[in-house]
């Protein structure tokens, strides 16, 4: 495993981090006991960061990740977790306010909550769950934040960007606004290395990828029946509905025979594209067992990701958002 300096934290963080929305169960049934069993694996293989939310299966995420930790005993796991606005802005909404979807009540009701699932006594990494460009002057739930800080509820405080918005956080990773910025970054939705990052890079702002696999799809598994073995209701048979699934594949196959002569894998193409970011602190795929988690540790090594590879993948940028 190889680790990278968490921004300003200057924590040595593992660069594949553990996304552990599914243990939540909203990706399809789980097992607790397998769930915990997986976290241990990933964190005896090197995985010392785990991202979640009170949001993931209605907090159940956090406990599973709350029980793990409760019998561990190895080295410091660092983690991370989420709070949803009161209410979410409109996907359409091109500038949302920031004020009052935070009160200091609601985050520190939610701070409490997750500190009990989690079973800490201070959440390493405390970040909004929806951010808002009117963040920048808007600054009551940051205000609460620094509160929770000084009272030791909270370490670090981060932002998760809003799907398919990475210019959201443009001045506010300049100026160094909090210390982390979660985004989707992957070979589909590329511009966060344009601007994003960056725009971080003077305020040593951490940067967390999410989704470096598209939810699945850059795995590069799926065949044309794919989509009918989705459990129905979970989050992949939601999103790549109707005409979404055929446009994803299609896509997706132009992205395996492009990177063919590269990587005997399309799954390793797409983690070392995101890997390849100097200003990336971790990505954070899924892993539901310990092959999944093999598999994706396994890109870590510093490998130099193939520049012309790189150029030719520009012309595959695909802003598109499948998550609401």
């Amino acid at each position: 495993m190889r680790y990278r300096s968490f921004g300003r934290a200057g924590w040595q963080i593992s660069e594949v981090g553990f996304g552990a929305w599914q243990l939540g169960g909203d990706w399809g049934q789980v097992d607790d006991a397998h769930s915990i069993d997986t976290l241990h694996y990933a964190f005896d293989q090197g995985v010392n960061f785990v991202d979640t939310a009170e949001l993931y299966g209605n907090g159940h995420s956090e406990e599973v990740i709350g029980q793990a930790l409760k019998t561990w005993t190895g080295s410091k796991i660092y983690v991370a977790t989420k709070v949803r606005p009161i209410q979410w802005p409109r996907p359409d909404d091109a500038a949302p306010q920031m004020r009052g979807r935070f009160p200091e009540w609601y985050l520190r009701e939610n701070v409490e909550r997750s500190l009990k699932r989690l079973g800490v006594e201070r959440i390493d990494l405390y970040q909004m769950h929806s951010f808002m460009a009117s963040a920048m002057v808007e600054l009551d739930w940051l205000e609460t934040l620094h509160k929770l800080t000084r009272e030791g509820k909270i370490d670090r405080i981060g932002v998760s960007l809003r799907d398919n918005e990475p210019d959201e956080a443009l001045d506010a990773a300049a100026y160094g606004l909090v210390d982390s910025y979660q985004v989707i970054f992957n070979m589909f939705e590329q511009r966060p290395a344009q601007r994003l990052f960056p725009a971080g890079e003077k305020s040593n702002s951490a940067f967390i990828a999410r989704v470096p696999l598209d939810s699945g799809s850059l795995v590069g598994n799926w065949v044309s029946d794919s989509y009918s073995h989705f459990e129905p209701g979970s989050q992949q048979h939601n999103m790549f509905r109707g005409e979404r699934f055929g446009e994803t594949l299609r896509r997706v196959e132009a992205l395996k025979t492009l990177c063919k002569p590269y990587y005997s894998t399309l799954a390793e193409a797409a983690m070392r594209y995101v890997l390849s970011e100097p200003q990336l602190s971790t990505l954070i795929p899924g892993m539901k067992n310990r092959r999944e988690v093999d598999m994706n540790i396994a890109y870590c090594g510093g490998q130099v990701f193939p520049a012309e590879l790189k150029a030719q993948l520009q012309a595959h940028t695909w802003v598109r958002n499948y998550y609401h």
